[in-house]
């Protein structure tokens, strides 16, 4: 699909040219089906088929203007370094030219709540462009990501139509989370769209089964998070680079700790009020949690000791740990 040049924007942590507008759909397409519908009924349909046109057919496609300062990233997801690295090469090859950023399709795999989808967060933000996330656990039918028939009651179009046509970006990064959840039957795959979404060249033309429009959705940036690879079809695994996340150290612990007691500091004005280093015994106990449960805990005992007219978080301001809850097998 059409692509032109626009004018770099800035970012207020990087510099981040909008290096194309890029249309994610085809106008003529649209009217076409819009002249084709009866006069009654299929009002959903009608009002997509307006609000596309409404809308238009350009969204920004965006990319770094040079290998951005990831040691921040690497500080705060010290586990992360394989997929980092990753990142790293898809943007320096972007660099330099008109192309736009392509990034293999990762796969994250790796026990719960060591900061999965906290990295995707991270990495939409990174690049400058939207994150829409789709939680494979509470799919029970394909539509939820490719639509449904206009036919059906209830029809709508699915998460990439809804992440590519209601958004900014022709690139954004759609999380699939926990993919091995994915609760396929006989009339229904989860993960039937996914073939032909993961693969550059089908991908640009991708058919919504509501809108039935081709949608571009070839700058798709995916990440994809799993317990357990081996609930995955190998057709999929194979489309995808598999990092292995493990549950950080002890020590990595630590530094996410720290970092986070940092950031919840510097994020709110009452964070001027606390000290700038977290005490170690507090470190300590906050390492024992997933990264995940970390944040909690911490509002928690910012909270505590605010109460108690405290600049300083105490071991007693945190909630007390729960047996088998939130705890972390640390890596030797």
């Amino acid at each position: 699909m059409e692509t032109r040049s626009l004018v770099p924007h800035r970012s207020s942590s990087l510099e981040l040219p909008i290096a194309h507008m890029r249309s994610v759909f085809r106008p003529h397409d649209v009217e076409r089906k819009l002249a084709k519908l009866p006069g009654k009924d299929h009002e959903n349909l009608r009002s997509t088929y307006e609000r596309m046109l409404e809308r238009g057919p350009e969204r920004f496609q965006v990319k770094p203007s040079g290998i951005p300062e990831m040691q921040h990233l690497y500080d705060e997801l010290p586990n992360f370094t394989e997929a980092l690295d990753d990142v790293r090469r898809h943007v320096a090859l972007s660099q330099d030219s008109r192309d736009g950023l392509e990034v293999t399709p990762m796969l994250l795999l790796g026990p719960p709540g060591i900061g999965k989808t906290h990295f995707a967060r991270k990495l939409a933000d990174l690049l400058g462009t939207g994150m829409s996330l789709v939680p494979m656990s509470s799919m029970t039918a394909g539509w939820l990501l490719s639509g449904a028939s206009s036919q059906w009651k209830g029809a709508k179009p699915g998460k990439v139509f809804e992440a590519l046509v209601e958004g900014q970006y022709a690139n954004p990064v759609i999380v699939v989370d926990e993919i091995d959840k994915a609760a396929a039957d006989a009339q229904y795959d989860p993960l039937g769209a996914m073939y032909s979404l993961l693969e550059h060249d089908t991908a640009g033309s991708f058919m919504d089964e509501f809108a039935e429009v081709a949608i571009d959705a070839s700058q798709v940036i995916w990440i994809m998070t799993a317990n357990d690879e081996r609930m995955i079809p190998e057709p999929i695994l194979n489309r995808m680079n598999v990092f292995e996340v493990e549950a950080p150290s002890f020590d990595m612990a630590r530094t996410i700790a720290r970092n986070l007691y940092a950031a919840i500091r510097k994020d709110h004005g009452w964070g001027s009020r606390f000290e700038g280093e977290p005490r170690d015994d507090v470190l300590d106990q906050l390492a024992e949690l997933a990264p995940r449960d970390m944040r909690r805990a911490l509002m928690t005992g910012f909270g505590n000791a605010r109460l108690e007219a405290r600049g300083e978080i105490l071991v007693e301001d945190l909630p007390k740990p729960s047996a088998g809850r939130g705890r972390l097998g640390f890596l030797n």
